[in-house]
């Protein structure tokens, strides 16, 4: 590596630590002599100028600065200058001892860059570091300062530290794709951003003990990363094309879908900070930064490994929230829908759960379940072996943990509840306690709204305790309670013939009659509470009835028995 430096010196520093800390490498770039003897370049408010005994004969404006040069040290280095020079004197410029004047308003790295490109012409060391060798790359190419002109001319010298800086620190690697942020598409088309893409994919593929991890402010390792994920941290201060870049490089190298997933999944953490995207500026046009904002969710989502179980389900549910607030492509949007739907019966309650940040939001986001549950529906239609009652027990699970939101609306309740057909549930005692805690945080609902939150729960899924509760919860409406009692009732009646003893005609006569009084609440009456009291107590007659008759059940049968063995 040194013999291709060509008069470039390396100071190597010792690399430890994450891409804000430590001292990066550094090198000297020693030039070939120049043509024109000169002392050191010196600024005089916005003008630069070479002290020379030469008058300068050429002044290259860059920005807002201009510089006092000479042709002749310039343009013996730089092809592009060379050219200007040659076109602006075939116009007759510069005729008469007059300066030419050239403007470069695209040069990569703008005026830093362009002043260590002067000291390099006129044979003064440069120093270069991680941070300001890709600029410099940049700025060579595009003045053209090739061995071609010049032996050991700009490019090949800082193509020299460029490798070196890329391949031998993970630190410097990162200064390097960091400092390219300024200079694209140079270093774009340079190959420099997908080197140092390719340099960190491998580096993040191979053992890590091999590289130097984070540190704390205070030079300490930090301990607490895993092994697998300990270049998460950098490749998240990454913008989004660049990030993008890293991601596909990884992929390549074989990493693993579920760590790839991972790390989106901590860039995304990292950029948005609720649906906010961190990089909103005020100087940036509102319409641009939604339209940056939109492209980064479609790429994440575009990236996002196609192996089954490689990214979370809550992170995927939090990807729907952006891309619904930002507007990105429906199409899109339905794709990862149908994902989700896909992973719904392998996720449990609390995986379903991504917060809302309004003051008057519910605390999770329900409209993206309800989305996907939807989803869900639609697939189970056409895939015979689809579960639905696992999924019928997950969002009744997660319709427990949002029940007590006093922001979460009938509506919203209504149509998690009503999403699932019929058939998804075997047992309504999650939906039951779900119903519960959502009519006690939601004390002022109406009689009829209450009516229609119940309307989904039926009484013969619903366990011998529940239905208990039910018909003494005095939160449920009336028309429910009384409806629960006469189906027990029914249900005693039912249990008192089956033991095919001796029924009071009574008994009989006020089941029919309570059979009656539900088709008048079915027509809109309801039943006083007097007379649910009647109701209960005749139910609890019943039991006790039934009770007897199964200890009576139990005495002829042991009779029955001994008289056998006899």
């Amino acid at each position: 590596m040194r013999s291709k430096m060509m008069g470039c010196r390396e100071e190597h520093q010792s690399t430890h630590g994450s891409v804000l800390g430590g001292k990066p490498n550094h090198c000297v770039i020693y030039p070939p002599k120049s043509s024109i003897v000169a002392g050191e370049l010196e600024r005089r408010n916005n003008d630069w100028f070479v002290r020379t005994k030469v008058a300068s004969d050429l002044m290259v404006q860059v920005g807002d600065f201009s510089f006092h040069l000479h042709k002749l040290a310039m343009v013996s280095k730089s092809g592009y200058l060379n050219r200007l020079v040659f076109a602006k004197r075939s116009e007759g410029h510069g005729h008469n001892g007059g300066s030419l004047k050239i403007v470069l308003d695209d040069l990569p790295g703008g005026t830093i860059t362009f002043e260590s490109i002067v000291n390099f012409c006129y044979g003064f060391k440069v120093d270069v570091t991680a941070a300001s060798i890709a600029p410099l790359y940049c700025a060579a190419n595009f003045l053209e300062m090739s061995d071609d002109l010049h032996q050991g001319n700009l490019i090949s010298k800082t193509e020299a530290f460029l490798s070196f800086a890329i391949f031998s620190s993970w630190k410097d690697t990162f200064k390097v794709l960091k400092s390219c942020e300024s200079v694209s598409p140079w270093s774009k088309d340079l190959l420099i951003v997908k080197q140092c893409s390719d340099a960190i994919a491998w580096k993040a593929s191979t053992d890590p003990k091999a590289f130097t991890l984070g540190q704390n402010s205070n030079g300490n390792l930090n301990v607490g990363e895993s092994s697998d994920t300990w270049w998460f941290q950098d490749v998240s201060t990454l913008r989004i094309d660049h990030f993008i870049q890293v991601i596909e490089s990884i992929k390549r190298k074989g990493v693993k879908p579920e760590l790839v997933g991972s790390c989106i999944a901590h860039w995304t953490a990292k950029w948005f900070s609720g649906t906010t995207f961190v990089f909103d500026d005020p100087t940036i046009p509102k319409h641009l930064t939604q339209k940056l904002q939109r492209i980064t969710i479609e790429s994440l989502i575009n990236m996002l490994p196609a192996e089954k179980n490689s990214v979370s389900c809550n992170f995927l549910l939090y990807l729907v929230k952006l891309g619904l607030k930002i507007q990105v492509n429906s199409e899109l949007l339905s794709k990862l829908e149908t994902r989700i739907a896909s992973m719904l019966e392998q996720c449990c309650a609390q995986d379903l759960l991504v917060k809302n940040y309004g003051d008057k939001d519910t605390t999770y986001d329900v409209g993206i379940v309800i989305r996907v549950v939807k989803a869900y529906v639609l697939l189970a239609l056409k895939n015979s072996r689809a579960r639905l009652c696992i999924v019928g027990r997950l969002i009744d699970g997660y319709l427990t943990l949002i029940a007590r939101d006093i922001n979460l609306t009938l509506i919203d309740f209504k149509l998690l509840v009503d999403a699932l057909p019929t058939n998804a549930r075997s047992c309504d005692n999650n939906l039951y306690r779900a119903i519960d805690m959502y009519l006690k945080a939601h004390p002022s609902l109406m009689e009829e709204e209450r009516a229609s939150v119940c309307k989904a729960m039926e009484y013969h899924r619903l366990s011998e305790d529940a239905r208990q509760h039910a018909m003494r919860n005095g939160r449920l409406p009336l028309k429910i309670v009384t409806e629960f009692m006469l189906l027990e009732q029914v249900k005693m009646a039912r249990s008192i013939s089956a033991s095919k003893s001796n029924i009071n005609p009574r008994t009989t006569t006020q089941v029919i009659m309570k059979m009656n009084n539900k088709k008048c609440l079915e027509k809109g009456f309801i039943a006083p509470q007097k007379e649910i009291m009647l109701i209960r107590k005749e139910v609890e007659n019943m039991k006790m009835q039934l009770n007897q008759l199964q200890m009576c059940k139990l005495k002829l049968q042991k009779q029955v028995q001994r008289s056998c063995i006899k």
